[in-house]
């Protein structure tokens, strides 16, 4: 995703005054998450009175905890709830079958993330599934309509596989359930063509709708997706065969010529280096191999040369600076300076070729490592804030 650093900072901000003021839900910590937060289910029951949702026959909500009560309205209500695969691993849809008679309780049961998988029947994509009214989950969304997810980018991938499928339209609407807290002012510069908008805004005190403009992806964008991430989601593959079948061009972020080429420009002879330490032992950098100090925003490394900064989030506690290097080495996109700010889960790679930077994104994004998916985008490295410095609300 071509954005910057700042929506991370604002993701940390809300995490951390949502467990800081008491408003954070299980499961926590919420740092990572959906977060689930105080009021989730009266925010949720602002759905009923939304003449979409009263007109709508088939409603997709996302499988996230402070969606569980809209997803037991959507059933109480004899709707066809469906839910997204976790990650999209197994398909993209599962629709919610209660069993026949089903009381308000065992409704209640089918709403929850175990009632998911208990009651669940996948939807093909021979289904043909058509869906009114979409709910997600966002971190932050403002009240123009810009959203923030957890920076994984399954929600936007979810709506645009909808559209290739056929299942939502131009004017299906998107609504989203989140605390008032989180209710910011997202500039719309941090807002990417692929990501998905929202038309209303649901919190405990206040509908709000949004009146947003901004048109909504239009299907899958394939220049974007990377094939670390076809190779993860079946579905994907089945869809780019039919979009190739149809004469789409269907060529993958790293599969693109120029990027191809600026890939085999870029592995060269750079070593990296990581500040692990406040001060570096003296001898411990190789001749031309520059020490970068502990500041992300640094746009100079020792030199004349502007740099281009990728922030890698999302990493392991206990995660230690040589298992990041290998797995760089590994992909064959290494920095030529790396800051590690392990408290806050992150790392700043430095790049002096921008195509090397790009492809570090592409081959980081989503990639398992101890144990968590890391995230991965370009950070702000050009102008007076760097990326721990934040525009965002506490």
């Amino acid at each position: 995703m071509a954005v910057t650093s700042r929506q991370w900072d604002i993701r940390e901000k809300v995490w951390e005054h949502l467990e800081a003021s008491g408003l954070a839900e299980f499961p926590r910590p919420v740092r990572g998450r959906i977060p689930n937060f105080k009021g989730a289910p009266r925010a949720a029951a602002r759905l009923l009175a939304l003449p979409e949702f009263q007109a709508a026959r088939r409603v997709k909500i996302n499988p996230d905890a402070p969606q569980r009560n809209a997803r037991f309205l959507t059933l109480e209500a004899r709707k066809t709830l469906l839910v997204p695969t976790p990650r999209l691993r197994t398909g993209l849809f599962n629709r919610i079958v209660p069993p026949p008679g089903a009381t308000k309780e065992i409704l209640r049961r089918c709403a929850t993330s175990q009632g998911v998988r208990d009651y669940s029947v996948p939807v093909g994509l021979e289904g043909k599934a058509q869906v009114d009214l979409v709910v997600v989950g966002s971190v932050a969304v403002s009240e123009k309509g810009w959203r923030i997810g957890k920076g994984e980018g399954y929600a936007d991938m979810e709506y645009a596989m909808m559209v290739s499928m056929g299942a939502v339209q131009e004017d299906t609407p998107v609504v989203t359930i989140v605390h008032d807290c989180q209710v910011l002012d997202i500039g719309e510069e941090l807002v990417d063509d692929h990501d998905l908008s929202v038309d209303y805004i649901l919190t405990p005190t206040r509908t709000i709708q949004t009146n947003c403009k901004r048109p909504k992806p239009r299907g899958i964008m394939w220049h974007k997706v990377s094939s670390e991430m076809l190779g993860k989601i079946p579905i994907l593959k089945t869809l780019r065969c039919r979009e190739r079948q149809a004469g789409k061009d269907v060529t993958l972020r790293d599969e693109h010529p120029a990027l191809a080429k600026a890939n085999r420009a870029a592995i060269s002879n750079k070593v990296m280096t990581a500040n692990t330490h406040p001060r570096p032992a003296p001898g411990s950098a190789p001749v031309g191999q520059p020490h970068v100090e502990n500041d992300p925003a640094n746009p100079k490394l020792g030199g004349s040369d502007t740099v281009t900064t990728v922030c890698v989030g999302n990493l392991p506690g206990r995660l230690r600076v040589s298992e990041l290097k290998g797995a760089l080495r590994e992909l064959q996109v290494i920095p030529v300076g790396l800051s590690w700010q392990g408290a806050q889960h992150r790392a700043f790679l430095h790049y002096r070729d921008q195509g090397t930077a790009h492809r570090a994104v592409a081959s980081l994004q989503g990639l398992s490592l101890g144990g968590s998916a890391l995230r991965a985008e370009l950070a702000q490295s050009q102008g007076s804030k760097g990326p721990g410095e934040s525009d965002g609300h506490k």
